[in-house]
């Protein structure tokens, strides 16, 4: 198989795998509220946490990660080049935030975003980490932790692997894009905290 066909390949499981819905599968599992109609309305471990507690947050985090990542250490272990693991990673983010197995109504893409590119290193996983929990201890706003960590993400990366900076800058204007009514929600104060339970947005 050529490179192109293989990235062709990739780009597709990554979208597919993307599109399984952590967050409505767990909750039908366990029993919780659909998390696209409860709470923030978004199919994510945020919300989850709201509706359903840690244990299932946790699980939804876990698991969204993991569409990140395994496609794009796949893809790596390919031999693949940075720009094509960039479109395999935004593709299974986009699979997150459009799922197809799910009426293409998904959610912000960060956990999977993060996932993809934990496996550049430890540091950069690590530090990625430390400025989310950082930011959300400070202001309680999961959206306004995960814009800031986005937004650090490709200077992190650049001083740790800067053959990944693209990728990563890629990946980090996608979550920013996907955030763009938790801005408006912000700046006019009615954004919900991750400590508001089963708060409507």
């Amino acid at each position: 198989m050529s490179v192109a066909a293989l990235t062709i390949f990739m780009i597709m499981v990554a979208y597919l795998t993307g599109s399984i819905s952590s967050a409505v599968l767990i909750c039908r599992l366990r029993g919780l509220p659909d998390p696209r109609t409860e709470g923030s309305g978004n199919p994510g471990a945020t919300n989850v946490l709201r509706i359903g507690g840690i244990s299932s947050a946790a699980l939804v985090l876990l698991c969204d990660m993991l569409k990140g990542a395994v496609p794009a250490y796949v893809a790596y272990r390919f031999g693949l080049d940075a720009v094509a693991l960039g479109l395999i990673a935004v593709a299974a983010c986009i699979g997150h935030i459009f799922p197809i197995f799910f009426g293409f109504k998904g959610g912000k893409g960060v956990a999977t975003a993060f996932g993809a590119m934990a496996p550049i290193g430890n540091d950069l996983g690590l530090s990625l980490l430390g400025t989310w929990f950082v930011v959300v201890v400070i202001s309680r706003y999961s959206s306004l932790a995960a814009m800031v960590t986005a937004l650090a993400a490709p200077i992190y990366t650049h001083f740790y692997d800067d053959r990944f900076t693209v990728p990563v800058a890629m990946l980090s204007a996608l979550i920013i894009a996907r955030h763009k009514d938790n801005i408006h929600r912000l700046l006019a104060r009615t954004e919900p905290k991750v400590t508001d339970r089963k708060s409507k947005s």
